[in-house]
């Protein structure tokens, strides 16, 4: 067993009779946990129940898991690496990919928001540093570790090298939102999100578990993987670096991100065409409108499909993109466009899986980042999702101010013996409600607040 095949609890080996690989172990772990199938009850960008053909967190790690397959494949075709980097066995880079966003909370952002809120002076919180917490603490498989994966495994879900307290910014703090509408007077209590978003990292409670991930490893790489970047203003500080296998994971998810949940945008009528054509964002070169973010691609298809769109491609494209007979089939040659335009580079470590990047090309990441970004405008910031998400939050910071008043008439008995029992106990309600889902949150706060909600056999 080499390195990356270590497990923290070594004392959990497989039989003899076993014939699975350490990787294929790993992938049923994640596959079989509380915390995988609870993806299906939180939404990717929309609200549960506005359609039922739109993504869930669910479907949206199964879309990554399958474009990582296809990443994986090119680049065993057309890239040569050394020997000392083995390209990730298949069943571990699904693994990594099915468990990326295990410790995604209820209601998106707004609920990671919220969390951070709630546990501002108590270590914050962070969706990614959510799911590394569930894989190596809370994952009911082997006490004390989680799902105890293998080091490699466990290394490809980190996905930001930074504890909370050395990327939060001094100068941003959780705090309720002040303006002339909310002062000591005001009924509503609003939590002010520019200064309560949390930054990407991990739990400083998993520093234990992250040097143990490169204790093995070179003390100069460990040194150079954990820098961060120089943080801009009052922004929080950035990680500059990531596993090989992670950023694979990370390219799929931006893949995934950027144009299913376009495709998800246009199916319900949240982008037009005439926004789509007219949305434009800020690069070097000034303001640029999508025909010459997305040049690079119109050259492409050009050179791919000569006859199809003659002298017109990127009417032509949109045309066919708001189309619904036509959408699939132009979504795919996005997605086959980017998937091409993905490069491997190389670092200066001495370790091989931590020498060597994977990324889009200049090109292909103009592209990415200007489809997230029409997302992002036209819908993730829209009032429409904001209401929903507003009110999701609201409900979390409810519902958690309610568990930490009074602990014991409020959580669940078995909670509340992890409560009771751990030192960090505000943690504990914190992953309680995280591992909820939209509706069981909606739940839980109907029963505290709505009058003729709630029955004393409803199941805690």
């Amino acid at each position: 067993m080499n390195l990356w095949e270590k497990r923290r609890d070594e004392s959990s080996k497989k039989k003899k009779s076993d014939q699975r690989s350490e990787w294929d172990r790993d992938l049923a772990r994640v596959l079989h946990s509380a915390s995988f199938r609870s993806l299906q009850g939180k939404p990717q960008i929309l609200n549960l129940g506005d359609s039922d053909y739109y993504r869930t967190r669910l479907t949206h790690s199964l879309e990554v898991v399958q474009l990582s397959t296809s990443i994986l494949r090119q680049l065993g075709d057309r890239e040569k690496f050394p020997d000392d980097l083995p390209l990730p066995a298949l069943t571990l880079l699904q693994t990594i990919c099915f468990a990326h966003d295990l410790g995604h909370p209820p209601f998106g952002h707004g609920g990671e928001v919220a969390l951070n809120f709630c546990m501002r002076d108590h270590g914050g919180f962070e969706g990614n540093g959510q799911t590394l917490r569930i894989l190596s603490r809370l994952a009911e498989i082997s006490p004390g570790y989680g799902a105890n994966l293998t080091r490699r495994a466990m290394l490809g879900v980190l996905k930001y090298p930074i504890k909370y307290s050395d990327a939060k910014s001094k100068e941003l703090r959780p705090q309720l939102l002040k303006s002339k509408l909310q002062d000591e007077n005001s009924v509503l209590r609003l939590v002010d999100r520019e200064e309560s978003k949390p930054p990407k990292c991990y739990l400083d409670s998993e520093k234990d578990v992250v040097d143990w991930l490169l204790e093995d490893v070179d003390a100069s790489d460990r040194e150079r993987f954990f820098e961060k970047a120089a943080s801009e203003g009052r922004k929080h500080a950035k990680t500059k670096h990531k596993s090989f296998d992670c950023s694979i994971m990370d390219v799929c998810d931006d893949l995934a991100y950027g144009v299913h949940d376009l495709e998800d945008a246009i199916y319900l009528g949240l982008i037009t065409s005439r926004q789509f054509e007219d949305f434009s964002v800020e690069d070097n070169g000034g303001n640029k409108q999508f025909d010459s973010q997305m040049r690079e691609f119109f050259d492409w298809i050009k050179s791919h499909y000569p006859e199809e769109f003659k002298n017109d491609v990127p009417g032509g494209f949109l045309k066919k993109l708001f189309d619904p007979r036509e959408r699939k089939g132009q979504i795919s040659r996005i997605i086959g466009y980017l998937a091409e335009n993905i490069e491997v580079k190389k670092l200066n470590f001495k370790e091989p899986l931590l020498k060597y990047r994977v990324g889009f090309k200049p090109e292909a990441k103009k592209l990415i980042d200007f489809l997230q970004a029409i997302v992002r405008e036209k819908v993730i910031l829209s009032p429409s999702v904001q209401h929903l998400e507003f009110k999701g939050q609201r409900a979390v910071i409810s519902v958690f101010e309610v568990f930490a008043s009074e602990p014991k008439m409020f959580l669940p008995p078995s909670i509340y013996e992890t409560f009771k029992n751990e030192k960090e106990s505000y943690r504990v309600i914190c992953d309680y409600i995280a591992g909820m889902t939209d509706a069981t949150v909606l739940k839980v706060y109907d029963r505290l607040f709505s009058p003729r909600m709630g029955s004393v056999f409803d199941k805690l």
